[in-house]
């Protein structure tokens, strides 16, 4: 399926859309006077909170708000076509979409918990606010998110691997 936003720059994001994941705020970040739109993917009708994040920004041109996609070749062709990977999750440890990110080699903009820290070797950006989220994106030179993009692939190549995770839960047992 073809989308009006993938012939120009845009942020991307998928998540389950509850608060820990920082929706609210990805989405506030890009309301007004973003540098390009955002396409936040994720479970909008599973919740009240997901259905008033949905009424209120449904209808602002640099914002599109997609249903899940469960398959991941059409998730991974939407995600790598995108200027910057906005990862909100805010509890949980290593999340695969994020990792996921990682091997795609995408530049990310993650917020700014230990974990996402940990998880990509403080190498990426971080945010904890949608105005540093905006400023982030606004501001962001393509020299610095091509560099960053590298080394997230580098890291995921590096450190998440099944070879490397099986090694590690073998000597864990």
């Amino acid at each position: 399926m073809k989308y009006k936003f993938q012939n120009q720059k845009y942020a991307f994001t998928v998540c389950r859309i509850e608060p820990e994941n920082n929706i609210h705020l990805i989405l506030e970040a890009f309301a007004s006077d973003a540098p390009f739109p955002v396409v936040a993917v994720g479970n909008y009708e599973n919740g009240e909170f997901g259905r008033r994040l949905r009424e209120k920004y449904q209808n602002n041109p640099d914002i599109f708000m997609l249903d899940p996609i469960y398959d991941t070749l059409k998730l991974n062709e939407l995600r790598s076509h995108c200027t910057v990977y906005l990862h909100g999750h805010s509890c949980g440890g290593t999340n695969p979409s994020l990792v996921e990110a990682m091997y795609l080699a995408l530049p990310i903009i993650a917020f700014d918990v230990n974990f996402n820290r940990e998880t990509t070797e403080n190498q990426a950006f971080y945010f904890s606010s949608s105005s540093e989220l905006n400023t982030l994106c606004s501001t962001l030179s393509r020299e610095e998110l091509q560099e960053t993009a590298h080394n997230m692939k580098t890291i995921a190549d590096r450190r998440y691997t099944w070879e490397r995770i099986s090694k590690l839960y073998a000597k864990l047992f």
